[in-house]
């Protein structure tokens, strides 16, 4: 089977609503997506860092416990597991607050090479980071010449805006390497100035990548590549908080590549109807997680969604 690999910054997320801390649990972006996918048991690994903490340890075990392999996890004893305070707004959307203190080697442990129609995701603000940049592009580079199946989310967000001009060389070659771009409105609006996803597609074909998967929130996913341009519809919900909506979506994104075994050679002839039924899968991921103070899909979820992975249906 394929393997799937994350790699991304991991923090300890104790989320807020009005003056009360509502949950506290494991967080980051690429934790968010690789727990989601350990739990419908698609063989992850997760590349990231964990101070050698009882923070970093009940993270840990976690991982563990939730099917995401965890032998490129690089424990290090001079710092501290970083940790996150989010404050949810009106809209359930949160702020943050970071502490962290990392050691001066960052993302040291040895990292296997992913091999061909491997799926690697990466993005947020941990791939524009001058500390793990290089071991990063490392990784990146080796799987876009053994032809893994390499996925973006620029996940940038206000807070960093007065950074862009420094910043912005880094994340148009994030771009180059990616097969698919999965961005919202608002990562593309801070980037570049897009207003749409004609423009954000416009962006990122000229940074090198041909495919975007664009959300809005509460309204359509948007899709566009070099032949197909369409929309699919997100349905209302009662939502309890965004916080891993996005990375979830991005697991149900994995999800459908690996059901319909999507290589990279195939991405020219793959269907209107079947991309449609993929992204409508990673809404349904998404609209889960907002209806919970957790980061990823439930096990019972997961539970009900073995028996699609199981269904096989080929492209």
């Amino acid at each position: 089977m394929r393997k799937i690999y994350t790699i991304g910054e991991t923090v300890y997320d104790i989320v807020f609503k009005g003056e009360k801390p509502v949950i506290a649990i494991p967080g980051g972006a690429m934790l968010n997506s690789s727990v989601s996918l350990g739990r419908l048991k698609l063989p992850v690994s997760y590349i990231t860092e964990l101070g050698k903490d009882e923070v970093g340890d009940m993270i840990f075990d976690f991982l563990n416990k939730n099917g995401v392999e965890t032998s490129f996890v690089y424990r290090f004893e001079d710092g501290k597991t970083a940790l996150s305070l989010a404050f949810l707004d009106e809209d359930e959307k949160a702020s943050y607050s970071f502490y962290k203190q990392y050691p001066k080697k960052r993302l040291v442990s040895g990292i296997t090479d992913p091999g061909e129609d491997d799926i690697v995701l990466f993005g947020s603000f941990f791939s524009l980071s001058d500390k793990v940049r290089v071991p990063l592009l490392s990784f990146i580079r080796k799987a876009t010449r053994n032809s893994s199946i390499v996925i973006y989310d620029p996940n940038y967000r206000k807070p960093h805006g007065s950074e862009l001009p420094h910043l912005k060389d880094y994340l148009k070659e994030n771009i180059s390497f990616a097969d698919i771009v999965r961005g919202s409105d608002e990562d593309f609006q801070f980037i570049c100035g897009a207003k749409n996803a004609d423009a954000a597609f416009d962006f990122i074909r000229n940074n090198g990548c041909s495919i975007l998967i664009y959300t809005t929130g509460k309204k359509n996913v948007e899709f566009r590549s070099e032949k197909l341009s369409f929309t699919v519809p997100v349905p209302e919900i009662n939502i309890v908080s965004t916080i891993g909506a996005g990375d979830t979506f991005n697991a149900g994104i994995i999800l459908g590549l690996s059901k319909y075994g999507i290589g990279i050679n195939d991405f020219s002839d793959v269907s209107s109807v079947l991309w449609y039924s993929i992204i409508e899968t990673a809404i349904s991921f998404g609209s889960h997680v907002c209806c919970s103070y957790e980061n990823y899909i439930s096990k019972e979820f997961a539970g009900k969604m073995n028996s699609f992975i199981l269904a096989g249906t080929q492209k």
